[in-house]
């Protein structure tokens, strides 16, 4: 029997949501030791803390042809990668959430995202994880944005623009955007000394990619090639800029500022550093030959 219309329709948009739990299933079995055992775990406590959570998979590329396991629920809760020695339990909005329990132990440092790693033979206070992504899926349905109105229907006081909000060390808070334009918002609003830093470092990159594409994620500029994904970032902190290299392990010399992320390397810029053109377009340029960050 041919099925109608509709009920092709309605398959169809189960497609997707079955297709990522099947593939987050395929991701724990491939794993096959204890990050298998764990990210499972913690995907249960995750879907029994809110049944209503949508599972995605994003992030695909040749090196992890798995992807990323994503949970959303009102937008993005928490993410699960897998490292060698470590899983991480990445939320979006970690910075905004209460952890009576102290779970976040990485990522610790900027205004927008914390992280939670385990390692061989931790565990994670069961209660207290689905308290954490109860008050997650909490804090997106009340930040959710309602319509706005149509340009037409605006009124001319709400078009004025108001001064970016400055968060935790100074960092600019500039809603997500793709292309230059709200990256340009976040230069202009980073504090002091660091804006004509933040100028230099964007024309840097530019002259050295030109077919760099931009937007603004998590209160940062990124920049990415189309189909590989983003290569750099910088952040605004109390007393530098930090430019981020997601894949700065695998530069040459690497910067020399480390991360938790065992790919990923950072240069600080303070008040008053000579920025060393020469050798930021040499990474940049390299950087942007690799596979990126959040590819799709």
């Amino acid at each position: 029997m041919t099925p109608s219309r509709k009920q092709s329709d309605c398959a169809d948009k189960t497609k997707p949501a079955e297709a990522a739990s099947r593939r987050i299933d395929e991701r724990i079995r491939g794993l096959g030791d204890w990050r298998g055992e764990t990210l499972a775990r913690l995907r249960a406590l995750i879907l029994a803390a809110n049944p209503a959570m949508t599972e995605d998979v994003k992030w695909i590329k040749p090196t992890n042809p798995l992807g990323v396991p994503v949970w959303s629920h009102a937008g993005i809760v928490c993410t699960g990668e897998v490292y060698a020695k470590v899983v991480k339990l990445t939320f979006a909005k970690g910075a905004s959430l209460p952890d009576p329990a102290r779970l976040f132990n990485a990522s610790l440092e900027g205004g927008t995202r914390r992280a939670i790693d385990i390692r061989e033979g931790e565990k994670v206070d069961a209660r207290a994880f689905k308290a954490l992504v109860k008050a997650a899926v909490a804090h997106n349905a009340g930040t959710a944005k309602p319509t706005k109105p149509r340009a037409s229907q605006a009124k001319p006081a709400a078009r004025a623009a108001k001064p970016a909000k400055l968060l935790s060390g100074g960092n600019p808070q500039i809603a997500k955007g793709e292309g230059d334009a709200p990256v340009q918002a976040y230069i202009a609003a980073m504090p002091g000394w660091k804006r004509e830093v933040g100028r230099r470092l964007d024309a840097l990159i530019v002259r050295s990619v030109p077919k760099a594409q931009k937007a603004v994620k998590w209160n940062s500029p990124f920049y990415g090639i189309e189909g590989q994904g983003w290569f750099l970032s910088f952040h605004v902190f109390t007393r530098y800029i930090k430019v981020a290299f997601f894949r700065g392990a695998s530069l040459q010399p690497p910067p020399p500022v480390a991360s938790k992320d065992p790919e990923a390397r950072y240069y600080h810029l303070h008040e008053g550093d000579a920025l060393d053109e020469a050798q930021l377009a040499k990474w940049v340029k390299q950087a942007a030959r690799l596979p990126g960050f959040l590819a799709p």
